[in-house]
């Protein structure tokens, strides 16, 4: 598999990092995408949000299961968010805010420095928007989310 680009953020170290991107609010960043997958970009800017698709390149193990954060029981990693999983893939929806050339800048990212890009994909209200979930096992509220901030249990 090919990354395609690069993600920047201001986050150089795992410790005490956002643990969702709605932690990361006012956070911005950049992701810098490799010139010859450049035309793949146009006509993204039309998106207010983006998913993107990364690599958790400082995970180093993989546990079936784990305790994440926001959690004190042990649940199975597919349950979580956690960056342990089997192929360490991680998601975020981030705001693009702007496209130049090859450069996006983007907002609300909980994301490392110098993550490797997989891939982008469009936020489309009318595809993702779910009026009715549950949540499973979290019970936390956005203020939660928000506040909380990661430790070693991943690293």
């Amino acid at each position: 598999m090919d990354y395609i680009g690069t993600i920047h953020s201001p986050f150089t170290s795992l410790a005490d990092m956002p643990v969702q991107p709605k932690g990361a609010a006012e956070k911005t960043g950049t992701v810098i995408i490799d010139r010859c997958y450049q035309e793949g970009l146009r006509d993204l800017e039309g998106f207010s949000h983006i998913y993107l698709i990364y690599h958790f390149h400082k995970a180093s193990r993989t546990k079936l299961s784990v305790t994440p954060f926001l959690d004190t029981t042990s649940r199975g990693v597919f349950a979580t968010r956690s960056p342990l999983r089997p192929n360490h893939i991680g998601l975020s929806v981030v705001e693009l805010v702007a496209r130049e050339e090859n450069v996006l800048t983007i907002k609300g990212l909980d994301i490392l420095d110098g993550t490797p890009l997989l891939d982008i994909k469009p936020y489309i209200e009318a595809f993702d928007a779910v009026e009715k979930s549950r949540s499973g096992w979290f019970t936390g509220t956005g203020a939660t989310v928000r506040n909380a901030r990661s430790d070693t249990r991943f690293t």
